[in-house]
């Protein structure tokens, strides 16, 4: 059994996201070096990329020969957008080029996201730059031109720049990625888009909701919400998992140690097996950071309280991946009140004896 715990956790290891946080903690280096595997798509945009490239300087070179009958004054003017043209597609080729081959060698999804988000902002910025170059020749002009501009943007367009350091911010420090589930503010969702300027959240919970379920909402904030509010991020690699917990009541005269053991098999048959071994493997390697002294109970629990309603409050906890929460608490609750009304003579719920 010690085998096959360690032959998961090795596995579990391979994980992009629990690599990188095991690193932080300086117990791991860097996985294996993946196999490099040529890409095989993109292929239609890259050869349409080369085809306008040849185009372009044909007819740039073809126009400096003067093979064409055009009038002189429009002769630079159309070799300064071949020119541009040919800068573009080259641009644009190795965009995509280097885009497919980072997605041959990338296995994390959420890093191949970010990764592309990035390259695609590098090259806008170059597009733009060959634009400028192409169209004002005259670059002193054309840089205290942009600077007035830049100027009169910065002040008008704050809240958006902003917004685009937050998203720098996120992709450096994260405090979320795309597929984790959060709570920023008063927005609880699972993260379904980073921007640029805003994240894209699908609502779980919500106004009109009060269990984890999604409320078929989406949610999109400015990514500047970062440096304002606190983030609670619920989808930690080395510890994907939750408390989460069910309350209900009962009589002062219910058989109070009958109950605390029925809960108890209810939740141990329900998904202490599966969550106690999968607890045991990351159990295995929180032992490699400084989190390995804190006690990690996979059972379930039940407490008792007193209420002021004169009944007792039972809560049961248990542990739960995030995502999953509502569909098992929903499945336990109904166990629960199945088992536990078997006996009625045992325990006495707050409705049996109001008429």
């Amino acid at each position: 059994m010690e085998e096959e715990y360690n032959t998961e956790s090795n596995h579990l290891r391979d994980s992009h996201r629990i690599r990188k946080e095991l690193e932080k903690f300086q117990a791991k280096g860097p996985g294996p070096q993946q196999e490099f595997v040529k890409p095989k798509k993109e292929r239609t945009s890259l050869l349409v990329y080369g085809t306008v490239f040849l185009v372009t300087v044909v007819l740039y070179y073809l126009l400096r020969l003067e093979s064409f009958h055009i009038r002189s004054k429009y002769l630079p003017l159309l070799q300064s957008l071949l020119a541009g043209v040919m800068f573009i597609t080259v641009v644009l080729f190795f965009t995509r080029l280097l885009t497919s081959l980072l997605k041959t060698r990338i296995r994390s999804p959420v890093t191949s996201y970010n990764v592309q988000r990035i390259i695609n902002l590098g090259a806008a910025l170059l597009v733009v730059f060959i634009l400028i170059s192409t169209l004002f020749v005259n670059w002193y002009a054309a840089v205290v031109s942009l600077g007035v501009a830049s100027l009169i943007l910065g002040l008008a367009l704050q809240n958006p720049i902003t917004s685009f350091f937050g998203w720098v911010y996120i992709l450096l420090r994260k405090p979320y990625e795309v597929g984790d589930r959060i709570k920023i503010g008063d927005m609880t969702g699972d993260v379904i888009e980073l921007g640029y300027f805003d994240t894209t959240l699908w609502e779980f919970n919500g106004d009109y909701l009060s269990g984890d379920h999604p409320s078929g909402r989406v949610i999109r904030f400015a990514n500047s919400k970062v440096f304002s509010e606190f983030v609670i991020n619920y989808s930690w690699p080395l510890f994907p998992y939750i408390w989460n917990e069910i309350k209900f009541f009962v009589s002062y005269e219910s058989d109070l140690p009958w109950v605390r053991q029925t809960a108890r098999r209810v939740v141990q048959e329900d998904i202490g097996p599966e969550m106690a071994r999968r607890v045991a493997l990351y159990r295995n390697i929180l032992a490699q950071t400084p989190v390995d002294e804190v006690e990690v109970r996979a059972r379930g629990s039940v407490s008792f309280s007193a209420h002021d309603n004169t009944w007792i409050q039972v809560t049961v906890r248990f542990l739960v991946e995030p995502k999953r929460s509502g569909p098992v608490k929903r499945r336990l609750f109904s166990k629960l009140l199945e088992e536990l009304s078997l006996q009625p003579e045992r325990v006495m719920f707050p409705n049996t004896n109001m008429k």
